[in-house]
């Protein structure tokens, strides 16, 4: 057997006894022997897709949503580089990829040789391992050496304090397909249990920061927040508030304020709610008002408290933390319900103020943020994206329980969307459904091409089309009314139909809102295009600014 072909099939064999289940491939000649190895592997779940920037983005996908490393595998030279945006989004997300990248032998380096590029530690500080795996040989020791080496950057991607992406390097010299000898000069085999090599030890879990008791208390639940069901039923028998952004998954429930966007941004209410303690989860950052609260509710006096399951790696970008803990534990207090109760005034009577606009929007972005949740069956996937789409849905969304919402907001790009949305549709188990722009959809629409032989998914994907960067409408950009068009507006022009029968790919079109539920409806991958316009899109985030505040004036 030739030592590419044996590393191969090794390395593929001992991550599906650590746990693999999916490999994502992206075709080409170096990276032939990975490829041919998890072809083989009857028992893991092949993906293939022409386009690298696809294949990443699909794979991180299916990894947040399975909670579980992925293989990414490419070819040598620019395929590797066409990974970076997927990694750095899995880094900043915690998300565990484990990225083999074929490469060309040490002796070709430098020398100008085809495809060939320095691949050592490409990714930078982007990984939380990386190795050079070192040309195969023939030789006693490799398999021990290829093994344990599985076993290591599996346990690394998957955490479990700090999840993320590893990068093994491989150099294979040729023959790079079988050879038809199947000796070697060491048994191949691992485990004959079928386990790993290695058996990694979870740590129990750590002793919780014990805090005060106080009823004037507030749970904040960002994006990848962890155990947030224990710590939102905590904060209901404690009498806190939850402010949950959508994707953090904790906006249910008696306890659940949806309109904390517009309840912060009203300078009385935030002033009269001064907390004694903020504990929050994962990484909030959608709502500048909430961020603004927060950073002042410290420099008032108040413990924020940020519970991170790594304290090497911590969010906060306020710079408003006064401790970081594990875990915490958050006490019963007595008292009455009025901290609690005045938090729920105001937000049933802003989120009357706000509906009763958005019911007479006619078909708006936030009105399709807020129906869309709506009408999402029990046990649904919503995968947004991460420019207006997740702000329309944190400021529309009502509470509710049984669906999932998931966004790429580790660095919040708007690449590798429909990529990233068709990953965790296939990881989920139910249907699913995903929420994005225009610009979004148009900068992956190669997520949509799918050969005749690869999983599908059942995924809607409901597209905002408002011919351009909506969210720089409601910036400062927009008073700059010679060059905003062109460099911030971007018109693109293009008619979504056309791209959806390029692939092949199911399309409707909604001209009204009475439309939205029967078009969601179906099986499968399909489009939904809702068109709407810029400069009223802008307008209607105004006057829902304004009718909240007002409504909350009142109520005060």
């Amino acid at each position: 057997m030739n030592p590419a072909t044996a590393l191969a099939a090794v390395l593929i064999d001992e991550l599906v006894r650590c746990g693999l289940t999916d490999v994502v491939l992206a075709p080409g000649s170096r990276s032939a022997p990975l490829a041919l190895a998890s072809h083989a592997e009857s028992r893991v779940r092949l993906h293939v897709r022409l386009d690298e920037r696809s294949a990443s983005f699909l794979a991180l996908g299916l990894a947040r949503r399975a909670e579980r490393p992925v293989v990414l595998i490419c070819s040598s030279g620019t395929a590797v580089a066409n990974f970076h945006p997927a990694v750095v989004e899995a880094s900043e997300s915690g998300v565990p990829l484990l990225v083999l990248t074929a490469d060309r032998p040490p002796e070709l380096r430098g020398t100008g040789a085809n495809q060939t590029i320095d691949q050592i530690k490409l990714y930078g500080s982007a990984v939380r391992w990386f190795a050079e795996v070192g040309v195969p040989e023939e030789r006693p020791g490799q398999v021990a050496y290829w093994r344990s080496l599985a076993c290591r950057a599996w346990q690394r991607a998957l955490g479990p304090h700090d999840p993320g992406p590893v990068h093994l390097n491989l150099p294979f010299r040729e023959p790079l397909i079988p050879d038809g000898d199947s000796t070697w000069c060491e048994s191949l085999d691992g485990d004959s249990q079928g386990g790993p090599w290695i058996r990694a030890r979870v740590a129990p879990p750590p002793v919780a920061l014990h805090l005060p008791p106080t009823r004037r208390g507030v749970l904040v639940v960002g994006d990848g927040a962890a155990n947030v069901r224990r710590y939102v039923a905590a904060a209901g028998m404690a009498g806190w508030p939850v402010l949950s952004e959508p994707n953090g998954n904790g906006r249910y429930g008696d306890h659940a304020i949806s309109t904390y966007h517009y309840l912060l941004g009203t300078p009385e209410f935030a002033e009269a709610h001064r907390p004694e303690v903020v504990v929050t989860l994962g990484r909030p950052g959608l709502s500048r008002p909430l961020m603004s609260w927060l950073k002042r509710a410290s420099s008032d006096g108040a413990e924020h408290i940020v519970v991170a399951t790594d304290l090497t790696r911590w969010p906060d970008p306020t710079r408003s933390a006064t401790q970081v803990a594990q875990a915490v534990e958050i006490p019963v207090a007595a008292g009455d319900d009025e901290w609690l109760n005045s938090w729920r005034r105001a937000d049933l009577a802003v989120r009357g103020a706000i509906d009763g606009m958005l019911d007479v929007s006619g078909l708006s972005e936030p009105r399709l943020a807020r129906d869309l949740v709506e009408a999402l069956p029990n046990g649904s996937l919503l995968f947004t994206a991460s420019s207006m789409p997740i702000r329309d849905l944190d400021q529309a969304m009502r509470a509710r329980r049984g669906i999932r919402v998931l966004a790429n907001r580790g660095a919040s790009g708007i690449d590798g969307i429909v990529s990233t949305a068709i990953g965790a549709a296939l990881a989920h188990n139910g249907p699913s459904f995903a929420l994005l722009g225009d610009l979004s959809f148009l900068h992956d629409q190669n997520g949509l091409i799918l050969g005749d032989r690869e999983p599908r998914p059942d995924l809607c994907l409901v597209v905002v089309n408002n011919n351009g960067g909506g969210i720089f409408s409601l910036l400062p950009q927009a008073a700059l009314r010679d060059p905003f068009e062109r460099i911030f507006g971007t018109p693109h022009g293009v008619d979504f139909g056309y791209v959806a029968a390029s692939t092949g790919t199911p399309y409707t079109l909604v001209t009204d809102e009475s439309e939205l539920v029967k078009a969601l409806r179906g099986e499968g991958l399909r489009i939904v295009e809702v068109r709407t316009e810029r400069e009223g899109n802008a307008q209607l985030h105004a006057q829902l600014r304004d009718v909240a505040q007002v409504a909350l004036r009142d109520a005060l």
